[in-house]
């Protein structure tokens, strides 16, 4: 077993289990810049990485009853039938187009709109807020419909990159249901919320032959105790300190990948 390979898990499922985010956005380039794994591989490995290492976390969160499953519903819907669509053009024809340079380009813009969320959540939750106050029956009305199609933006993006599932949906929530979400609901939904989503865009990916066993496995060997540990003392995280820190990083990245 690769020692570095049970570290990187370890170090990203940590992240995922104090902040809810971290998990594709870091996993996918490290197995491609690091460890040099296939772009369509790494998002494959990646997908079911994020959905066994977020069930881990996902169980702590329900035992404290910080999931708001009306709101996970309105997200699957939209996610799943997304995902399965892309996961059917990917088969059809596109899968040769993802495997050559378009997977690394779109990682990289996902990584650096990643960044732009985990920087401005607060700002957007505050838009949201004076539109929830301020038109409330309106906001409302429409937050239904919003969450199904923001959850369809999240299936085509995750099943095409991994990346996307925490953060933007992390922000997605929070300007559409600003008063609802407390932070440790939040974190708990995102997260939630992406289990049936990698599960369902890593199935397609496996079908497609775009899944590594057994670095999957020392992976998890890694991530598991990481995000448990991680999910533990969330309450308690220095998030404003971590989120500028993996925002930077995320931003150098991306651009690396962007420049090609």
């Amino acid at each position: 077993m690769e020692f570095a390979n049970v570290a990187a898990g370890f170090g990203v499922g940590l992240l995922v289990g104090l902040t809810g985010v971290g998990g594709g956005s870091l996993m996918t380039p490290i197995l491609v810049l690091l460890f040099g794994v296939a772009p369509a591989a790494a998002v494959g490995t990646d997908l079911w990485f994020a959905a066994i290492t977020k069930m881990a976390g996902g169980a702590l969160h329900h035992t404290r009853g910080n999931i708001d499953w009306p709101v996970f519903r309105r997200l699957s819907l939209g996610s799943l039938t997304a995902s399965v669509a892309t996961i059917g053009w990917l088969k059809t024809g596109g899968s040769g187009q993802v495997q050559g340079g378009l997977i690394l380009h779109a990682l990289g813009v996902m990584l650096v709109l990643t960044a732009c969320a985990m920087l401005f959540k607060a700002q957007v939750q505050a838009i949201g807020r004076r539109l929830r106050l301020g038109r409330a029956e309106t906001f409302k009305h429409a937050q239904p419909a919003l969450t199904v199609i923001g959850g369809a933006v999240l299936g085509v993006l995750v099943t095409l990159t991994s990346v996307g599932a925490g953060a933007l949906g992390a922000v997605m929530l929070a300007y559409l249901y600003p008063l609802r979400m407390t932070p440790r609901r939040l974190v708990a939904t995102d997260l939630v919320h992406a289990i049936p989503l990698t599960a369902v865009a890593g199935s397609g990916h496996l079908l497609m032959g775009n899944v590594d066993g057994g670095l999957l496995l020392q992976l998890l060997a890694g991530s598991i105790p990481g995000v448990l540990i991680g999910a533990h003392f969330s309450d308690r995280a220095p998030e404003r300190r971590l989120r500028p820190l993996i925002a930077l990083v995320l931003v150098a990245v991306g651009a690396r990948l962007i420049a090609g």
